[in-house]
């Protein structure tokens, strides 16, 4: 079963991506976002709702987990277990993606806001980290800022699943960076930045950004290779 876009507009397709649409709709009188997993026709129903529910319930967890941590999420309002669908607090304003890309169009790098965004960004990684949460997906895309505000959100744990190990940790730092490098090369050193509020935020970042030194040389060695 899935959800479908009623012809009384209650829902709006905001993105389709490989594994779930998300859409824009209203919980309880609040503006939210609904995130569905679909079906995969590819694989047996059986399985197929197994998995997604898994991924679903996955999620939920890992969302209210990051919270608890400390790091700025949206509120998630429900779960439904039939439709596959978690419901979020609609965040309205930017993703950082935007915010630097801006700064790259305009040609002026707006460094007071940049240097916080990325104190805050650092944070948030040190909280999931310590914490040991890995967020998966570390992009500008899945981090916004809260509208008239310079408040980070971050968002999309899908991908996210729990870990100590300083190798899960450098390697979605590596996510983040490679992301920052094609992107946003005109922001300068905006990852140093990040790493910065890292160390001083982590308690256990050492044996992180010893292993990140480590995942990069691999990284170096791919692109060499091709």
């Amino acid at each position: 079963m899935e959800i479908k876009e009623g012809g009384n507009g209650a829902l709006v397709l905001l993105k389709q991506g490989a594994e779930a649409r998300v859409f824009e709709s209203n919980f309880v009188g609040r503006r939210s976002v609904v995130k569905e997993r679909f079906s995969k026709k590819y694989r047996h129903p059986s399985l197929d709702s197994k998995l997604t529910s898994k991924r679903l319930n996955a999620e939920a967890r890992c969302t209210t987990k990051a919270r608890r941590l400390g790091v700025p999420t949206p509120a998630l309002y429900a779960v439904d277990p039939v439709l596959h669908t978690l419901t979020f607090e609609f965040v309205e304003g930017p993703s950082v993606k935007d915010v630097f890309l801006n700064f790259g169009l305009n040609g002026v790098v707006d460094e007071e806001r940049m240097d916080d965004i990325a104190i805050q960004i650092g944070v948030a990684i040190a909280k999931l980290h310590d914490g040991g949460l890995i967020h998966g997906d570390l992009t500008t895309s899945n981090m916004l800022i809260r509208l008239d505000t310079n408040q980070l959100v971050l968002i999309d744990f899908g991908l996210s699943f729990t870990s100590t190990l300083p190798e899960d940790k450098a390697v979605d730092l590596y996510v983040l960076e490679r992301a920052l490098l094609s992107m946003h090369s005109s922001c300068g050193n905006v990852m140093d930045k990040i790493l910065s509020a890292y160390r001083k935020a982590s308690k256990q970042w050492s044996s992180t950004v010893n292993k990140l030194a480590q995942v990069r040389q691999r990284g170096r060695k791919r692109t060499m290779i091709g």
